[in-house]
């Protein structure tokens, strides 16, 4: 290491601690300033702590209001809110269900709820989402066409869906497969758990498709513990969905009629406490990330080696996980260790999922841009409180 990069590292060191001091040095915690604990007092003196009690439905019509969605349901957790939308395609068995390697797992565990198989698909690099070229190109090479519905001709599966990932609050291009998904009669759905806030086009992620899904954990701009969202512009979807999520259990008084097979996936009134106070806020949150963003921007400058992702053209980001893109593994090891001998915490993004013994054996793309990208990438601390002011 030169001269000049000792100076650029203890420049770099002294903006760090200067902008941290004393506050969250963690990769995300959420931040709580606002009715939270109010809108949690009013729950537990009214008794109603499950899923029955106003905050829910008041949570419904809010983030509907909030995304444009016309319909949403309410539901425990984003991958609840997956697994629900698969269900409503009465996604099964026979069925294939393109995705990227490049996700969390919980977008394949849904898949897998349904007994259906996984087909992973390459990245692009601008936007970490489902490369639409790519995904032309590897459909055209593996499917066969037997009347209204395309086939994998190696496993003899239809390829039934495809669930686009918005990863860190940057959108996919997904107009462009949109179009792909029409041409060969592809399931549109939206796994959009990291994406409340951005806005692509001046539209909601999770809004292009039928049915798009939200994720509010803990660890998300918008954290209400463990809830997630199902956005919709149909009637039917949302009152079959919402169904499916209280059991199945039908309506009728001093009654427990089920009609059937339905799922525990409803959000709880305490949960959608939290959730209406943090969407009170949201602004206030995402610009707080927004500068979270832009310190990251000027600290890396000075490094022609490191680049901070900002997503594709036309994406108003939520900034939830700043990412940072390096040269190599090499020099992202030597500033994993940096951080950590000033006590800041990173994170390596995940291990592709067809790495993982449990997917080894499903179809797959290529993925060359999965392969040399997923080596060089960097989630950096990106708590909102660190770009808070009140």
């Amino acid at each position: 290491m030169n001269y000049n990069e000792k100076f650029k590292i203890k420049n770099t060191k002294n903006k760090l601690l200067l902008f941290f001091q004393k506050k969250s040095k963690r990769l995300h915690d959420p931040l709580f300033f606002g009715n939270e604990k109010k809108y949690l007092n009013e729950c537990i003196d009214s008794g109603y702590v499950s899923y029955v009690g106003k905050f829910v439905n008041k949570f419904e019509k809010k983030i509907s209001y909030y995304t444009k969605s016309k319909y949403s349901v309410a539901t425990c957790s984003g991958t609840s809110a997956l697994h629900l939308a698969l269900c409503y395609y009465k996604v099964n068995d026979k069925d294939e269900i393109l995705l990227p390697s490049f996700t969390y797992i919980a977008t394949a565990a849904a898949i897998k709820y349904c007994n259906a198989s996984l087909n992973f698909v390459d990245i692009e690099n601008e936007s970490l989402g489902v490369c639409p070229k790519k995904l032309l190109n590897y459909l055209s090479r593996i499917s066969k066409k037997k009347g209204d519905y395309y086939f994998n001709k190696f496993t003899n599966k239809k390829l039934r869906a495809l669930i686009v990932v918005h990863l860190y609050g940057f959108s996919s291009r997904i107009e462009e497969i949109i179009k792909i998904c029409k041409k060969f009669n592809i399931i549109l759905i939206e796994d959009s758990a990291e994406a409340i806030g951005a806005f692509y086009k001046n539209r909601h992620l999770g809004t292009f498709a039928e049915i798009g899904i939200l994720s509010f954990n803990g660890n998300k701009t918008i954290a209400a513990g463990g809830a997630g969202a199902i956005l919709t512009k149909s009637k039917k979807i949302a009152k079959m969905l919402r169904h499916l999520s209280t059991h199945a259990k039908l309506n009728k008084k001093n009654d427990h009629l089920h009609d059937q097979i339905g799922f525990n996936y409803r959000m709880t009134n305490l949960a959608a406490a939290v959730a209406c106070a943090q969407l009170e806020n949201v602004k206030k949150i995402i610009n707080a990330k927004k500068k979270i963003y832009k310190f990251y921007l000027n600290l890396f400058k000075p490094y022609k080696t490191i680049k901070i992702l900002s997503g594709s053209k036309n994406l108003k980001s939520n900034y939830w996980l700043v990412t940072a893109l390096f040269k190599n593994q090499k020099y992202r090891n030597q500033f994993i260790k940096f951080f950590s001998s000033i006590g800041i915490s990173t994170r390596v993004t995940w291990r592709p999922l067809h790495t993982l013994k449990i997917f080894k054996d499903y179809p797959r793309d290529d993925l060359q841009n999965t392969k040399i990208i997923n080596n060089k990438l960097l989630n950096l601390p990106s708590s909102p409180i660190l770009g808070f002011k009140k």
